[in-house]
């Protein structure tokens, strides 16, 4: 049996590396040990959030499928920080932890490149450094010409609850015992890190009536930039907001000794920005309280997931946590919280293709590369899934630049920095994010879409006619003109706007705060879509600092041009620091631009690598 690319792990990393494979027309077989857990949400039943839900929306761009269904199988959508600037605004969706991965295991199996095997994957095939397939667990060989590593969290995976430890996934699924170990006799660097989970309470030993509601928009929205809603706004499920209290974090400091965390059962490094309660109770004890949501899991059973609650306290201290919260006094525990170790490689190891540095043809993308989040997965696995396809096609690596996408930021991160602990997308990690909106995902990064051969041409022809239309809107508005007259100042001062001393046209009058595209029609038609009036409010009013994140971005960007020849050795390099000799030369940056972002490489140590390659006229 012989296919092109294996995709090991049928995570949400595993989904979207096996479809953007398929799709480019690569023989593909998607390996996982059940087919029930294909795009599974084992943690919080959401997709998107801050930084995240715009990662959806460039999957979506580029021709990934994450976007699409969550579109066709949420419970409630949100517009996130709506009242804050375009830069930080963000979908965030409820998920139907049924619908979704039904959805998904539906599109798998339409895709006529795409088989699925359900097996795990015990060592893989390797000749002179160059993987050549996989070894099933009954060892049955199977060649390809690329494999890409979609583990998740399977790898030695042990569930913890105090001092308990099962090896195990999350939902007692047999975990992955040796690949790991085969990985770490070819070299790479395994590392050990955990995630938890909170606990799930039956719906109907819930009282609400100590809670607080939290609707779904009343406006209606789609991930994907080619999906009209298909929701009614009133049939949306609400969540409940309710908070900690201080018998909650009497408790928890009571019996921290039996958390696994403080007990000192756990080995592996857990996420800092998704603590667990009692972490949050440790490390912030000015807090009197702590916010908790209340969340359905799907439209199909009686589970409410307590988001904010994760913990891996024993089961009996678990009880008597989840009874001091309001309205959960005689809250019915249907699932306990755990925590989750798991082995990962160092990311260090990796090209900003995804590809290791270890094993030619080899990628990796998801949590085992030390990332957490279904988002962060995804975008990874589409990555891996276009870059495989495009290696074993002899094409150059795509590789999204930190001013192009979160995508870009995040990647160019874990190969660059490295993590020790799991890794989760922030909007203050993108210098770049004024440029990197929810609202022109799409305007970014569908032509690459269309050139790598994922965004269809009907896709591509309503983007670009999405495209002239703004053109076409802002030129209108810079050449129509209004004066002073005694009518336009009235109506200007209807508004309320200042009234006008001379003449000006209608895209500088856009600039004011309280003008909108809605208040020019008085002066000009306007017969566009919602999308397009927002691109050009916001390129209008945000127009100055558009352009100085343009002009920073320029400046990386010439950096990012400077080449490093690969067989460059840092140790010839007189007058290098130590530190940067020693990282340089374990990561061997491709461009001076990255190797800038190497911690512990300071700006006297790029002067020195540049005067050297230009001496040595390697640039």
């Amino acid at each position: 049996m012989k296919y092109d690319i294996i995709v090991v792990g049928g995570g949400h990393a595993g989904c979207e590396a096996s479809l953007a494979s398929a799709r480019l027309g690569n023989k593909t077989l998607l390996i996982t040990g059940n087919k029930k857990n294909i795009a599974d949400m084992p943690c919080n039943p959401s997709i998107g959030g801050p930084a995240k839900g715009i990662i959806v929306r460039e999957i979506d761009a580029l021709g990934g499928e994450m976007a699409n269904n969550i579109d066709h199988s949420f419970l409630q959508i949100k517009m996130l920080n709506t009242k804050k600037g375009p830069a930080v605004r963000a979908l965030r969706a409820q998920g139907d932890k049924i619908t979704y991965p039904k959805v998904m295991l539906e599109t798998l199996e339409k895709e006529k490149n795409l088989d699925i095997l359900e097996s795990l994957v015990e060592d893989l095939i390797i000749e002179n450094q160059q993987v050549k397939g996989v070894v099933l667990e009954n060892q049955q060989k199977i060649e390809s010409q690329a494999v890409i590593l979609t583990t998740g969290t399977y790898l030695k995976a042990v569930v913890l609850r105090g001092s308990k430890k099962t090896s195990s996934g999350p939902h007692g699924e047999r975990p992955s015992q040796f690949l790991s170990d085969k990985l770490k006799e070819y070299g790479f660097t395994i590392q050990r890190l955990k995630t938890g989970t909170p606990p799930r309470i039956e719906k109907s030993s819930i009282d609400f009536s100590k809670t607080q509601i939290e609707e779904g928009d009343k406006e209606l929205y789609t991930f994907s930039f080619d999906n009209l809603p298909s929701y009614q706004v009133e049939d949306q499920i609400p969540c409940h907001l309710i908070y900690t209290t201080k018998e909650t974090h009497q408790i928890i400091k009571d019996n921290l000794e039996k958390s696994s965390m403080y007990g000192g059962y756990v080995e592996g490094v857990g996420p800092r920005y998704c603590p667990s309660i009692e972490d949050k109770v440790v490390r912030f004890q000015d807090k009197e309280r702590h916010q908790l949501f209340l969340e359905p899991e799907s439209i199909y059973y009686d589970d409410i997931y307590i988001q904010g609650f994760s913990t891996s306290m024993p089961e009996d201290i678990q009880e008597k946590m989840v009874h001091s919260l309001p309205g959960l006094e005689h809250a019915k525990i249907l699932k306990y919280a755990y925590a989750i170790e798991y082995d990962a490689i160092d990311p260090l190891q990796l090209k900003q293709s995804l590809e290791t540095k270890v094993i030619e043809n080899l990628f990796t993308a998801g949590q085992i590369n030390g990332t957490s989040g279904y988002e962060e997965a995804a975008g990874q696995g589409l990555i891996a899934g276009i870059n495989a396809s495009r290696k074993i096609h002899n094409q150059e690596p795509f590789i999204l630049k930190r001013n192009e996408a979160y995508i870009g930021v995040l990647i160019d991160d874990l190969v660059t920095k490295g993590t020790k602990e799991p890794y989760r997308m922030l909007t203050s990690r993108a210098e770049y994010r004024l440029l990197l909106r929810h609202d022109n995902a799409d305007l970014r990064l569908r032509e690459y879409g269309h050139e790598i051969g994922l965004i269809t041409e009907e896709k591509y022809q309503k983007f670009l006619k999405k495209k002239e239309e703004i053109t076409s809107t802002l030129e209108l508005l810079k050449a129509t003109k209004i004066t002073p007259t005694e009518e336009n100042n009235a109506y200007l001062e209807s508004i309320p706007s200042a009234k006008l001393l001379d003449g000006i046209t209608l895209y500088d009058l856009l600039k004011r705060p309280e003008i909108t595209v809605e208040t020019l029609k008085k002066w000009i038609e306007i017969k566009v879509s919602k999308e397009v009036i927002e691109q050009v409010e916001i390129q209008t009013k945000y127009e100055g600092y558009i352009v100085k994140a343009n002009k920073e971005a320029e400046k990386m960007l010439d950096l990012e041009k400077i080449k490093i020849p690969e067989d460059i050795h840092y140790e010839e390099i007189h007058n290098l620091a130590s530190e940067a000799r020693q990282k340089l030369s374990m990561i061997k940056p491709t461009t001076i631009g990255q190797a800038s972002r190497i911690s512990g490489v300071n700006p006297a140590d790029i002067s020195i690598l540049m005067v050297y390659l230009k001496k040595e006229k390697r640039i």
